[in-house]
């Protein structure tokens, strides 16, 4: 979809030559002498427009108007959540119409929040994934108009959720193939293509070069597999080669069946979404690429499969990692952190001024936190309430999670440096304290994203979830950079 943003005159709604006019209303809706407030206000006297989130009316060719449908959707008191609930609900309307060209009319309630969240629902509801369908039927939209009274104003805000769509979608379109569609060849040909864009960078290491750098317990994971083991090193450079860069740690494994310690056999196809980390970073890097700040970024992605074969890494080995620190493997499945541990480690050598891995890390965190807010982990006050904040503006939304000393107990053993799992309880907190060990002496932060990268059941698919968050976070790093 190609985004543009306007001006907003009500007046001239009569001659907006559009497929659909979608336009947004609130309680705090006040009728004027245009045609688009003379129709609301009928509607809303009649009753044909409900004043709850979520109510729309669909008018096909309106009398006086150029427009094929006016779709009027209201927001009920213009919350963020009342705003996502209507644009999501008009665009699922029309999207039975094939509509090519869309125009999005706030005439109220203008706020940087109401046009991000207008955008980016607009989008979610009307994506199509495609890639391995024979017979696909992809979104017919392909232009959307915002208009806005103050177009200047809110021209920043715009762009950056426009970039964070390009981004989200990137991460979504990765995060849905089928694993077979997306190995970990396939995503360093993804980190690749990436390159097209300026200031960005991209070098790929396969088995040889990982066994050099003595990334033993990433290499353990991938050992059950055929599939080669892919680590991925992505760079944008917009600032000077003295400003340290911050690193983005995605966590990659293309399937996850377990390996020895298999899963249960049902919604084992969900595994192909234990990449949503590693998506996460491609998909901020395609929204860097839009937006060109002044910063540096490093994106790595440990990518691999973790299947069961005769050479697989079993329950109770021991494998030394990239630090030196050796660890017990005492459950196969808890994969992820053995991938992401080297990946910390790798980091160091940027001398990072803050490091972000982000993981669908623990079934333990969707228990904790559910489907609404990415859990994160860290020691750092300041990077934390950035964190939070960040996820606030995207509406891509984060809670602290704790980092006591206590919880690592678990994680002893008499048989190597640390064990890569301790008791049931706490889980979520044990795989941050274990990644804690491996992280340097800047600011580090664990994203837990295990219940917001993907849906489940009817609406299965990948959110492309924390890609808003980061590009926040990051962006506000330039700020503060530029203002320091």
């Amino acid at each position: 979809m190609n985004f543009e943003l306007s001006p907003l005159d009500l007046h001239a709604l009569t001659q907006e030559k559009t497929d659909a006019l979608l336009v947004l209303v609130t309680s705090a809706f006040r009728p004027s002498k245009d045609s688009v407030s003379v129709l609301i206000a009928k509607a809303v006297k009649s009753g044909d427009l409900v004043a709850k989130a979520g109510q729309v009316l669909d008018i096909y060719r309106p009398v006086g108007f150029v427009c094929t449908r006016i779709v009027l959707m209201h927001a009920g008191g213009g919350g963020t959540a009342e705003v996502r609930k209507a644009v999501t609900a008009a665009t699922t309307l029309i999207k039975a119409a094939n509509p090519k060209r869309v125009t999005l009319c706030l005439i109220q309630d203008q706020t940087p929040e109401t046009v991000r969240v207008a955008l980016t629902s607009l989008a979610e509801a009307s994506y199509v994934y495609t890639s391995t369908k024979t017979k696909a039927e992809g979104r017919t939209i392909q232009r959307v108009t915002l208009l806005v009274q103050d177009d200047q104003k809110l021209r920043c805000v715009f762009d950056r959720a426009v970039a964070a769509i390009a981004g989200i979608e990137l991460a979504k379109e990765w995060g849905n193939r089928p694993a077979n569609h997306a190995t970990p060849s396939h995503l360093a040909q993804a980190a690749r293509a990436l390159t097209k864009f300026p200031r960005i960078k991209c070098e790929v290491l396969g088995p040889k070069e990982v066994a050099k750098l003595g990334m033993g317990a990433f290499q353990a994971v991938a050992q059950g597999s055929d599939e080669p083991l892919r680590f991925i090193v992505l760079h944008y450079s917009g600032a000077g080669k003295a400003s340290a860069p911050a690193v983005l740690v995605g966590k990659g494994i293309t399937f996850d069946s377990g390996g020895i310690s298999m899963k249960p056999a049902a919604e084992m196809d969900e595994m192909k979404f234990d990449m949503c980390g590693a998506a996460s970073v491609l998909g901020t890097f395609r929204a860097l690429a839009e937006l060109q700040p002044d910063l540096n970024v490093v994106g790595l992605i440990p990518s691999c499969e973790n299947l069961p074969s005769g050479r697989s890494l079993k329950p109770g080995d021991v494998v030394t990692s990239m630090s030196g620190q050796t660890i017990e493997v005492l459950n196969t499945d808890a994969e992820g952190r053995l991938v992401l541990c080297d990946a910390l480690t790798y980091a160091e050598r940027f001398k990072p001024r803050v490091v972000l891995d982000i993981a669908t890390l623990t079934g333990a965190c969707v228990i904790a936190l559910g489907a609404v807010r990415s859990g994160f982990f860290s020691a750092d006050e300041t990077l934390s309430a950035a964190l939070l904040a960040a996820g606030e503006s995207s509406q891509d939304l984060c809670w602290p999670m704790p980092l006591d000393e206590d919880y690592a107990d678990g994680l002893k053993t008499s048989f190597a440096d640390v064990a890569n799992v301790a008791g049931r309880a706490g889980g979520a907190i044990t795989a941050a304290k274990f990644l804690q060990r491996f992280a340097g002496k800047c600011p580090w932060a664990h994203l837990d994203i295990a219940g917001t990268a993907w849906k489940s059941g009817a609406a299965k698919g990948a959110t492309g979830r924390p890609v808003g968050l980061l590009v926040d976070y990051l962006l506000a790093l330039d700020t503060r950079a530029k203002t320091t």
